[in-house]
């Protein structure tokens, strides 16, 4: 395929943004060559600025669920645009959504707007040490939750020590409060816990991970940190910004039975526009300004174009609920597909498929965690990405993405999925 105009384009780009783009994961440093600049997308494709139509497999990771430029939501933001874009004001439709959310999603009660999964995901943490009168926090090595101080934390020396930080700009004092833990074992988290006897507030977690590819959590592993934090006395965040009005209804709570204290959204919930929030029960939510005492604030929450676009995204994942069967049939007809062309290519690879999250690993042994998913063969994954990218399909242009499957794909795109995939797993080793 010919993409000269968006090497260009990157060219150009790069004078003016740092590393030429606004999301690093967008500049293709994970596979190699010049990112795809897309011009527009409908349904299941995108078509981008030399002209080649691909079908997508990222969805703007994630919230596409109905496919591009799905009318309702198109129009919802159209009509609200001509009676303005922001008043810095409360509307009517704040509430409209939050009920219909809080009626979708179990075990909450209230939920606040925010512009971003980042922005939910510190502002629950916030909120958690606040309510528990406590500091610090575990998450998970490979669990993403956006770009907080808090967050961009690595492993320390050892299972129990504190981490340290990973990006520049993020202080030792707050690295101290982070606690880092292997995403599927039980016996590390309470060993963790153990060593930090009553100074942990919350943990916070991917339900289902899709930062490290999608990586399920085995049995039993969401309700073995449920009795912890019960025992504990510690809250369990569940960061729903991918699985969220994906994976079902009422996001991983839902679709595995296991209730979270606090739970953030994004992606779907805003129907492609800038949007997250984080919900709760009642005498969490309320200690929140201007009743409680923990501050969070943001001049754009609640924007009416954003409450437009998800009201109307998450009205009809509320009266169409077959649309999850659809996707997640669909997901395991690609899933089957792939498996029966890698495993004919003699390919050594592990697929992790949970709903409509799924994912390719190179390897040779099951991916549970951020170890065995970077222990994966990503030579074999930059081949596959840009064979694949040569064929019309976009996946994630990264190893550690999870695929987003979107309801306007076609049986007819899938099986032309599964047929590049023949044809690019001869290129593997």
């Amino acid at each position: 395929m010919n993409y000269q105009r968006s090497s260009a384009l990157f060219v150009e780009a790069q004078k003016v943004i740092p590393g030429g783009v606004n999301s690093p994961v967008r500049a293709f440093k994970a596979v190699g060559g010049d990112p795809i600049f897309v011009e527009k997308a409908k349904g299941a494709y995108l078509y981008d600025v030399d002209g080649n139509k691909l079908i997508d497999y990222i969805n703007s990771w994630g919230p596409m669920i109905l496919g591009h430029a799905y009318e309702p939501v198109v129009n919802a933001v159209i009509e609200k645009a001509k009676k303005g874009t922001s008043f810095g004001m409360p509307t009517a439709i704040e509430t409209e959504i939050a009920a219909l959310a809080v009626s979708m999603v179990p075990n909450v009660d209230k939920i606040r707007f925010v512009n971003s999964g980042t922005e939910a995901c510190m502002s629950a943490v916030r909120l958690a040490r606040g309510f528990a009168g406590k500091d610090k926090i575990i998450k998970f090595a490979g669990c993403y939750h956006g770009h907080s101080d808090s967050f961009l934390i690595q492993a320390g020396s050892g299972a129990v020590t504190f981490g340290t930080p990973n990006s520049p700009g993020v202080t030792e004092g707050t690295a101290k409060d982070t606690l880092l833990a292997i995403y599927n074992d039980l016996d590390n988290v309470a060993e963790v816990i153990t060593a930090n006897k009553d100074e942990i507030a919350c943990i916070i977690l991917e339900p289902v991970a899709g930062n490290m590819g999608c990586i399920a959590p085995a049995e039993g592993f969401l309700q073995g940190l449920r009795k912890l934090c019960d025992e504990n006395n510690i809250l369990l965040i569940f960061d729903e910004v991918m699985t969220g009005f994906r994976l079902a209804a009422g996001g991983v709570q839902e679709l595995l039975g296991v209730k979270a204290d606090i739970v953030t959204f994004g992606k779907v919930i805003g129907g492609g526009l800038p949007v997250g929030a984080f919900a709760a029960r009642t005498e969490i939510m309320d200690y929140l300004a201007p009743i409680g005492p923990v501050y969070q604030a943001g001049t754009l929450s609640g924007n009416p174009l954003a409450m437009a676009a998800g009201l109307a995204m998450l009205k009809e994942l509320n009266a169409n609920k077959d649309v999850f069967n659809s996707i997640n049939k669909k997901t395991e007809y690609l899933h089957k597909g792939m498996d029966e062309t890698f495993n004919a290519g003699g390919v050594r690879f592990t697929i992790n498929r949970i709903g409509s999250m799924i994912s390719v690993h190179f390897s040779e042994t099951p991916v549970t965690d951020f170890t065995s998913a970077a222990n994966a063969n990503n030579e074999n994954f930059k081949k596959f990405f840009h064979g694949m990218l040569n064929e019309g399909i976009y996946i994630a242009p990264s190893a550690f993405e999870t695929w987003f499957i979107c309801d306007a794909l076609s049986y007819e795109d899938l099986d032309t999925t599964i047929a590049a995939c023949r044809k690019v797993a001869k290129t593997l080793k």
